[in-house]
């Protein structure tokens, strides 16, 4: 499969954002997706996923300001951000998981990886 992800760029803190990442090569909808993301010098780490299912699940410190949704006419998936804080800016991936079983929240279980789309919330 291959990922697209799009819709980064420079914001203002306070303000929003949405990227979104589209796949192409097999089935979109029998597969979960996630977002996760990586500043420079730390580890790239989980910020949301959703299932086929449509369950979702977010890292903390985006619950309640991070939503994801998928398309699945569409073969995308969106990460919409608000309130944006200048320590959500990092490279953001999209990455696509092909096992039900394993957890949403380790890299180590995705298969695919888009290219990264760069988010800078200025201060």
């Amino acid at each position: 499969v291959q990922l697209q992800a799009s819709g980064g760029g420079l914001v203002q803190a306070g303000g929003s954002l949405r990227l979104s990442c589209a796949a192409s090569g097999r089935t979109f909808s029998r597969y979960g997706m996630g977002w996760f993301r990586q500043a420079p010098g730390k580890e790239r780490e989980f910020v949301a996923a959703i299932r086929s299912s449509g369950l979702s699940t977010y890292a903390e410190f985006v619950k309640g300001r991070f939503t994801i949704s998928r398309d699945n006419a569409e073969n995308t998936v969106y990460l919409q951000m608000n309130s944006l804080k200048p320590e959500d800016t990092a490279v953001y991936y999209c990455a696509e998981k092909e096992s039900y079983r394993g957890s949403d929240y380790s890299r180590y279980e995705y298969d695919s990886w888009g290219q990264g789309t760069l988010v800078t919330v200025s201060s």
